[in-house]
């Protein structure tokens, strides 16, 4: 059943109940909405877009920070037959004007975070006829049309597009080694198949309530939140991620799952060790599953957890936006024992580790990990040579290495790429390599990721001055303001940089002098 018509039946069997809330414990604001309003909503953008000729087959950019708005605007997209392009809310306006330009977007849907980058590409999107705007009225642009008066002024009746899992459904941006963005063609199937497999790896039932802290508009978020919608289970979006606030949300609204990126884990660890927050003072007793994505999972945190939460089911999952997000491999929640891999195939995946000719190899042996399944992507868009790179009859060839162990668990060694995963984001050592390549005082200069235990890596700067020059960690962090925060260089070494014959340069040894 696609995800479309499982809402559908969500609000038709728990129509009166609450289907999402939104806290925003800053604030100390709290909405929620029914499955059948959620549905409503759905329909009421899916009927506005049509009545604005988008089509089967159209896209429509969707840009919000984590909001109760977020998930009806998106299933109304997909119920058009339109492909929903959900962007990151940390693109700055160079990269949102790229993604749109590469989906030729046909309307541009953003909230009011977004509206000096929007205003500044605007005349630039040729492709958008329709820009419409979520938030107050007297801050909407007069270019855009106002979010809450289509949803006042349009039919809530089903739309009746037909649709069918092989049809396209969504564009998730990602960006390879280059920092290029690829967009990423997932269909209705694959956006099926992850309820299935989510809800076959946690055992979620109806009674079961999950807290979504991550950003919506990665797969991950959304696609472990698909387990709990399959059987119409309730969920909360949390917009602040400090341990109290965690804490308060699932004492309060009754959590039993909750899904954590590392750094979150390690918050709440030295909240509850520094007595900042007293477990007492919560209803916790309920919560029985905290499962970790998104980037390697320290054993020692996971132990540590387990002391402190022991009735706590935990879980890993590995994935990729080309696998339509986590789930293709998974630890298992009977698996605790090997915590430290990355687990076994996910509910309908095959797996193997494979050497430069794409042949499989023996338990024991490094190699490239791959991929096939349910949920593998349909390709890049518009880039069939870049998914004739990754995609091997079926086969989808995932960048990392890792090796089997003798009893069929997966390990990660190493990741192919040079991408570093900081908090669970990706950030692309090339980019800020350009960015400090314009400083008039470096010479040369390399990014690497060094472990860390909080974030599991962070952006490290090699920095080779010129000749005569002078500078400073000081003037390299004033350099820096330009960049989006989670793109600065959190650590600044001076010293050569090695570059090979050919003229690469050489990360290997790098990572081994500083790692």
């Amino acid at each position: 059943m696609l995800i479309t018509e499982i809402l559908a039946q969500n609000a038709r069997m728990y129509g009166t109940e609450t289907a999402l809330v939104e806290r925003a414990p800053a604030v100390g604001g709290r909405k929620e909405i029914t499955w059948a309003q959620f549905d409503q909503q759905a329909n009421r953008v899916a009927n506005w877009l049509m009545k604005k000729g988008v089509k089967k087959g159209d896209k429509v950019v969707h840009l919000m920070m984590n909001r109760i708005e977020w998930l009806p605007a998106y299933f109304g997209i997909l119920r058009t037959g339109a492909l929903a392009v959900p962007l990151n809310f940390r693109f700055d306006a160079p990269a949102l004007k790229r993604c749109s330009q590469i989906a030729e977007a046909k309307v541009f849907i953003f909230a009011e975070e977004f509206i000096e980058r929007v205003n500044s590409i605007k005349d630039e999107l040729k492709s958008v006829e329709s820009f419409v705007f979520l938030g107050p009225e007297q801050m909407r642009p007069a270019y855009a049309q106002s979010y809450d008066a289509l949803l006042s002024s349009a039919e809530i009746s089903e739309p009746g597009i037909g649709l069918e899992g092989a049809d396209d459904a969504g564009l998730y941006f990602t960006s390879g080694t280059t920092g290029a963005p690829k967009a990423i063609l997932l269909t209705h199937g694959n956006l099926e198949s992850s309820c299935y497999v989510e809800n076959n790896h946690h055992q979620q039932t109806h009674e079961d309530n999950f807290l979504c802290i991550p950003p919506l508009y990665h797969t991950g978020a959304k696609m472990h939140w698909f387990g709990n919608f399959l059987v119409g289970a309730k969920a909360v979006i949390l917009k602040g991620v400090e341990p109290r606030w965690i804490l308060e949300a699932v004492s309060e609204e009754k959590i039993t799952i909750v899904w954590l990126l590392v750094p979150w884990a390690i918050d709440i660890l030295f909240a509850i060790q520094n007595r900042d927050v007293d477990l007492e003072d919560y209803q916790l007793s309920q919560w029985r599953l905290m499962h970790i994505g998104a980037q390697p999972v320290p054993p020692s945190l996971v132990k540590e957890w387990k002391k402190v939460f022991p009735h706590h089911k935990y879980d890993t999952n590995y994935g990729l936006t080309e696998c339509t997000g986590p789930g293709c491999v998974h630890l298992g929640l009977e698996n605790i024992h090997k915590v430290g891999a990355i687990g076994v195939p996910g509910f309908g995946y095959e797996i193997m580790v494979v050497d430069t000719q794409n042949g499989p190899l023996a338990d024991g042996q490094i190699g490239e990990l791959a991929i096939k399944g349910p949920g593998v992507m349909k390709e890049y868009f518009k880039n069939p040579e870049e998914t004739g790179q990754i995609l091997k009859d079926g086969w989808l060839l995932t960048g990392d290495m890792a090796r089997r162990d003798e009893d069929g668990f997966i390990w990660l060694v190493d990741r192919k790429k040079d991408v570093i995963i900081t908090g669970g984001e990706n950030i692309y050592p090339v980019e800020i390599e350009d960015f400090l390549q314009a400083h008039p005082d470096i010479q040369d200069v390399a990014v690497i990721g060094l472990s860390s235990m909080r974030l599991g890596e962070i952006a490290a700067a090699v920095v080779q001055v010129k000749p005569g020059r002078t500078l400073t960690e000081e003037d390299l962090d004033r350099f820096c303001q330009e960049l989006p925060r989670y793109k600065r260089p959190r650590k600044i070494i001076f010293g050569p940089v090695p570059r090979n014959p050919t003229g690469k340069i050489e990360k290997p040894k790098l990572r081994k002098t500083y790692g």
